[in-house]
């Protein structure tokens, strides 16, 4: 694992023939157990079950060691709450006011006004691939430029509550209770896509911890140093999965060279833990919709080959209000 970052996502990326993955880190393998070390969790008087949570209390929760500030949270959501967060990023997120790379593609009116309706009514399979093949990000919040990377006042929209709520829980539950989620970029991965290797530099408070929350397929995410000559670490993420970038590891190089098939559906899994909502930040229309298997049927379409990466951010710093 002493691979520079750069040959590390070279590695990872290739086809053929396909990668050993025998040194990557996967947290549930207790084999691999000497590349992590376990974190403690605060526990909340407020009820995690109402963003969609398991009790904190039984949650897992490692840092890497070599890379100090990354922690991992394996799958903390009920299998309901991943059902109800993959449909807000896949119905509600893709719509106006929310950005997407849509909009600078050639498609009929309606997918550019609701894609996941034009994506429900697809009936062919070569339809629905080619459309999971155009839908690739959204913008949340604040609207990162792309070419200049750089956050705008004239170019953001209200941020979900929902997912600010989410967000501020996870935040306590790890010790970073001042977080307050202002910009999120929703990744779309359809089977053989990659997102090359990049830092996070553009808000203006660099001190706030990422959290990127991953649903559907497994994949390997690279997390390296400052400086692609710096080695890399790949870990396998799993449905559910929650990577925090904090501290040291805030401004490292990282990307996602390897989407992997052939995860277990951890959405379809019993509901063990109470699914009754109290939370008035939650869609309850949607939550209650989540339950029915003609609603999730294309919900579960889309992630037999497809992964999501939910990735939110502080853009400002302390109680600023504007940039």
């Amino acid at each position: 694992m002493s691979t520079s970052f750069t040959e590390a996502f070279k590695f990872y990326k290739r086809k053929c023939p396909f990668p050993e993955l025998s040194g990557v880190v996967d947290p549930r393998d207790e084999k691999l157990r000497e590349w992590l070390e376990t974190r403690s969790v605060q526990t909340q008087p407020q009820n995690s079950s109402d963003f969609g949570l398991v009790p904190p209390e039984t949650w897992t929760v490692h840092e890497l060691r070599n890379h100090p500030g990354l922690l991992i949270i394996q799958n903390p959501f009920t299998s309901l709450g991943q059902r109800y967060w993959i449909s807000r990023c896949l119905r509600d997120f893709p719509k106006a006011p929310h950005r997407t790379n849509l909009q600078t593609q050639k498609l009929p009116e309606e997918v550019h006004g609701d894609f996941w309706a034009f994506f429900c009514k697809a009936e062919e399979k070569a339809s629905q691939k080619k459309l999971k093949s155009c839908l690739r990000w959204s913008t949340l919040g604040y609207h990162h430029d792309w070419d200049r990377k750089v956050y705008s006042e004239k170019e953001k929209n209200p941020f979900p509550e929902d997912l600010q709520g989410l967000t501020s829980f996870l935040g306590m539950i790890l010790g970073f209770s001042d977080f307050r989620a202002q910009a999120a970029i929703v990744n779309f991965y359809p089977q053989g896509s990659t997102l090359a290797g990049h830092t996070d530099h553009s808000e203006v408070n660099l001190e706030a911890p990422l959290f990127s929350i991953s649903f559907g397929q497994e994949a390997i995410f690279l997390i390296g140093g400052p400086s692609k000559d710096d080695p890399a670490t790949p870990l396998r993420l799993h449905s559910g999965d929650v990577v925090v970038m904090s501290r040291e590891s805030r401004l490292c190089y990282h990307a996602v060279p390897k989407i992997l098939q052939g995860c277990e559906a951890s959405w379809n899994a019993e509901m063990v833990y109470p699914e009754v909502l109290k939370n008035p930040l939650i869609d309850q229309d949607l939550w209650e919709k989540c339950t029915k298997g003609d609603f999730w049927q294309p919900f579960d379409q889309y992630l037999s080959d497809c992964r999501i990466n939910l990735n939110i951010r502080q853009v400002l710093a302390g109680n600023a209000t504007t940039l």
